[in-house]
């Protein structure tokens, strides 16, 4: 996208972690941003936050409620004019062995990580064709990497990685670019973690921030359609 200023954008589990990161970074650059997220406190929080930025919308809808986010998405539309940006950031982690994991915490998981996207995404398809836009989801290198107890998280975040490709080669016939991101360790408060100076060598979502910029920066003719960061230098095992 040649100029930000004025664009608009939607991000999903906005309202802390990487989504806030993405949000005070679009709105520095003169972007419009609607921030979504299922606490009513946190999206107060937030918004306290970043209308000190920019101009924020903010919405308590749950991304696996598809008709929540094609109301979230026609009011953006309404009241913005269009929809050129889409953030796919919300998600859950549940850890547990295969003989633990509940039925429950299966569910939760593919439901928010993978079938909310779906969800945001279908909702969002014609705003973000009209403006020839973006959508980045926010994968994991877990969708590359398996490990123990990640069933139903590598689960939910290969089908992601394979969502989000696939969904590439669907819309770039509209001018609609499609890229996911597979951050490894960032400094969230992800799985009930409270971010700390022992989270310094993290990643920090203001990277993510930065990283997303850098993408909508790109020049139309180029797609870096999967793109994974680590940090530089984690802790010795």
């Amino acid at each position: 996208m040649e100029k930000l200023q004025g664009k608009t954008a939607l991000i999903t589990g906005g309202n802390k972690g990487i989504g806030l990161g993405v949000a005070e970074a679009m709105l520095q650059q003169g972007m419009k941003v609607a921030i979504t997220g299922r606490d009513t406190e946190d999206l107060a929080d937030a918004k306290a936050k970043l209308e000190k930025i920019g101009e924020v919308k903010t919405f308590q809808v749950d991304v696996t409620d598809l008709a929540g986010q094609e109301t979230v998405v026609n009011e953006i539309v309404s009241d913005w004019g269009s929809l050129d940006v889409v953030i796919a950031n919300a998600g859950v982690g549940y850890f547990a062995p295969i003989d633990e994991l509940s039925a429950e915490q299966w569910n939760a998981t593919i439901d928010t990580n993978l079938t909310g996207v779906f969800n945001t995404v279908k909702a969002s398809l014609e705003p973000i064709k009209k403006a020839q836009g973006y959508i980045i989801t926010i994968a994991s290198l877990a969708g590359t990497n398996f490990f123990a107890s990640g069933a139903a998280y590598n689960a939910s975040k290969f089908g992601l990685v394979g969502f989000t490709q696939a969904i590439m080669l669907d819309l770039r016939q509209y001018g609609v670019k499609v890229t996911t991101i597979m951050p490894g360790s960032v400094s969230t408060y992800f799985n009930n973690h409270t971010p700390s100076e022992a989270d310094a060598w993290k990643i920090q979502p203001e990277d993510i921030g930065q990283m997303v910029m850098d993408l909508l920066h790109m020049h139309p003719r180029t797609l870096p359609s999967k793109v994974e960061v680590r940090p530089t230098t984690p802790p010795s095992k």
